[in-house]
């Protein structure tokens, strides 16, 4: 048995909150480089260089990519033979406690949701911790502001439905956010499981390369489509019009009831942050 104290956890945490929400990975970076250079909208094309061009100033002065810093969304693989001296969840709230402070990151967090009475550290996290093989810890921060968080959605569909009723369920709600999200976004899709499943597969789709492909090829056929009709909307970038609505459509999927089709999507802006550390 590994053993893990939990100061170690909170160290960890306090950085990756903070490079979380300075640089963005290359990934996006390269794909928002290939997505100007491709737009066709002078007025989009614009929006794509000040967008990089933040991104870059951000990366250089150590600032945050937007003054909306998030929810700081935490995902946990904790090796099952990984003993931590301490209190996991108090530490990752620690650690976010710390990083937003020293990372002068806004705190957006209200303390219950009908009184909205502000936390001042940005705890709690929200925190999903998976137990795996082995004696290691990974951990990644996902940053989630409201905006992009506030046009996700789920539904219901009836399994005849299928691929058909997610796209069009899809673009629905793509169509309705409009520039609400700050396009050019990233889509994660989660089809299957159970109503909650869904949704939580929905997040874990954003913390995939935005160059990677799904290991199914039915399901990495179905993101290129969902992909090339979210951009045929014309929305565009940050909703002034343009052929780059979305980088990247990421899909996961589960097992499911016969008589069920859950489909959860939930948006990413184009600072499409996170951060990952393996202890």
């Amino acid at each position: 048995m590994r053993e893990i104290n939990a100061q170690e956890i909170i160290s960890t945490v306090k950085n990756i909150a903070i490079k979380s929400n300075y640089f963005l990975g290359d990934d996006v970076m390269n794909v928002l480089n290939e997505r100007y250079e491709k737009e066709e909208s002078p007025v989009g094309k614009k929006i794509l260089s000040q967008i990089l061009e933040n991104d870059r100033i951000a990366a250089e002065r150590k600032m945050p990519i937007c003054q909306d810093t998030g929810v700081a969304v935490v995902f946990v693989e904790l090796g099952q033979e990984v003993h931590v001296n301490g209190d996991i969840n108090e530490a990752i709230h620690e650690g976010v406690r710390q990083g937003y402070k020293e990372g002068y990151l806004r705190k957006s967090i209200v303390e219950n949701p009908l009184y909205r009475k502000n936390t001042n550290d940005n705890t709690p996290a929200v925190i999903h911790i998976k137990v795996v093989p082995g004696d290691k810890i990974k951990l990644t921060i996902a940053p989630k502001g409201g905006g992009s968080e506030n046009m996700s959605r789920i539904k219901m569909l009836k399994p005849l439905e299928g691929e058909e009723g997610v796209k069009s369920f899809v673009l629905q709600t793509i169509s309705e956010a409009g520039g609400n999200p700050c396009p050019p976004i990233v889509i994660g899709i989660g089809i299957g499981g159970t109503f909650e499943k869904a949704a939580l597969m929905s997040k874990e789709a954003l913390l995939r390369q935005l160059d990677d492909h799904n290991p199914d090829s039915r399901i990495a056929k179905l993101e290129d489509e969902i992909l090339k009709a979210v951009n045929k909307l014309g929305i565009g970038p940050m909703g002034l019009g343009g052929r780059t609505t979305a980088l990247s459509v990421k899909v996961e999927t589960h097992p499911c009831h016969i008589a069920s089709l859950p489909v959860a999507i939930n948006i990413n802006c184009h600072a499409a942050r996170h951060e990952t550390i393996i202890l």
